[in-house]
């Protein structure tokens, strides 16, 4: 047998093994995720074990893939990466998978309505507050009735992703040095080539992590605080509804996350709950449902409260900048102005803005605004909202006279 065709058949017992080696790792993920829990005493990293199995077995993997009795190491080493990068992304996968989402926690808007004014509400509002928590019930999707989706575990995944992404970095340096003893020349481009390193994983734990932190700040939000949010905050008379219980309840939360999740990416968490948490507050004032209506003269109560919600993550200096705070606060502040300008003004810029979106053909009759959730002083859905949560005599007029909304849903 000549040289070549020996290589070339040690080549393909190589290749072989690797394939039986990543097959039986893959196979060992799918099992033990399974009996994974993402309990946060586990350890006092807060980090799942299975995690660390895994990148224990990764590790024998290579260790033993330089142990071979091979020439041609450099080669075939592109092989294994690929191979246990693979089963790796499939681990980060199944750990992010069914956690959700913005869009799995954030109600459907309720259909536009015109207040009914004078009225005090108190009378009508249990029966709407019933009615609204029936509604949105399949919006917010209760993930599973499984604990291993509550708060506490969700950081534990967002860990488990920070630990993996900077163990990676540890490997592919242990996988240089491995090359440097078996004598190949510029270790340090062969592993940054393509394919000798853990690219798609890395890149997925950078993904699940952000997708993670969302859906930690979504559910914690819109799902977890919904009584004192969406069925409490302004509901009947403002001053009697206001944000302190919501305050409570989210800063209680904030001392669970703040426990449990890693410190390299805390920031990043509690950044995104505070952005729920303003995505939340303007939701009830511009798609709360009729069981809320808003005077010219609440509009100090509403600023009031929202500086009290910004206060909370600032935290005397001890939490969120400054500069962070007022970056994701500006669409909040930009809107609030419009719930003390009066009625006669809303209607004029409503005009005004509408005959600029949809050209001269509006004059005789105003068309309803589509909803696009940008919410901004400019925009003719936000000023459309703003009134029909108004609550007085000309705001019903109009919304009757131009649009015909109804007085309930």
């Amino acid at each position: 047998m000549n040289p070549y065709e020996a290589e070339a058949i040690i080549a393909n017992l190589v290749k072989s093994w690797i394939r039986s080696r990543v097959d039986r790792f893959m196979e060992w993920v799918d099992r033990n995720l399974q009996q994974e829990v993402w309990n946060p005493q586990a350890n006092k990293e807060r980090f799942a074990p299975s995690a660390v199995e895994v990148l224990r077995i990764m590790d024998e993997t290579l260790e033993a893939f330089f142990l071979l009795p091979i020439p041609m190491h450099r080669v075939l080493l592109s092989d294994l990466m690929t191979g246990l990068d693979r089963c790796l992304q499939h681990y980060i996968f199944k750990a992010k998978s069914g956690c959700g989402s913005r869009n799995t926690f954030v109600p459907t808007m309720p259909a536009l309505t015109r207040c009914t004014t004078g009225s005090k509400f108190h009378g009508v509002f249990k029966k709407d507050k019933s009615h609204m928590a029936r509604r949105r019930k399949p919006q917010v999707g209760t993930i599973n009735g499984d604990n291993s989706y509550g708060i506490s575990q969700l950081c534990v995944r967002i860990n488990t992703l920070q630990h993996i992404r900077k163990e990676l970095e540890v490997i592919e340096k242990k996988t240089i040095i491995h090359l440097k003893n078996s004598g190949a020349t510029h270790p340090d481009d062969i592993v940054n080539g393509s394919g000798k390193k853990f690219e798609i994983s890395a890149g997925a734990c950078a993904e699940g992590i952000q997708q993670l932190c969302e859906a930690i700040a979504y559910k914690v939000i819109f799902h977890d605080l919904s009584p004192v949010l969406w069925d409490g905050l302004y509901v009947g008379e403002v001053s009697s509804s206001r944000i302190e219980p919501l305050l409570q309840e989210l800063e209680q939360n904030l001392e669970i996350i703040s426990a449990t999740v890693h410190d390299r990416v805390r920031t990043r968490v509690i950044t995104n709950i505070m952005k729920a948490s303003f995505d939340g507050f303007l939701f009830v004032l511009l798609a709360g449902g009729p069981s809320r209506a808003f005077t010219q003269q609440d509009s100090v109560v509403i600023e009031e409260d929202f500086k009290f919600l910004m206060d909370l993550f600032w935290s005397n200096g001890d939490g969120l900048p400054t500069d962070l705070i007022d970056k994701h606060s500006t669409t909040v502040k930009r809107v609030l102005p419009l719930f003390h300008t009066d009625t006669d003004s809303l209607i004029e810029q409503l005009k005004c803005v509408t005959l600029d979106s949809y050209g001269s053909s509006t004059k005789s009759k105003l068309p309803l605004p589509p909803t696009s959730g940008q919410w901004s002083p400019t925009e003719p859905n936000t000023l459309l909202r703003v009134l029909c949560y108004r609550n007085d005599e000309m705001a019903t007029k109009f919304l009757k006279k131009t649009y015909n909304l109804p007085k309930k849903l």
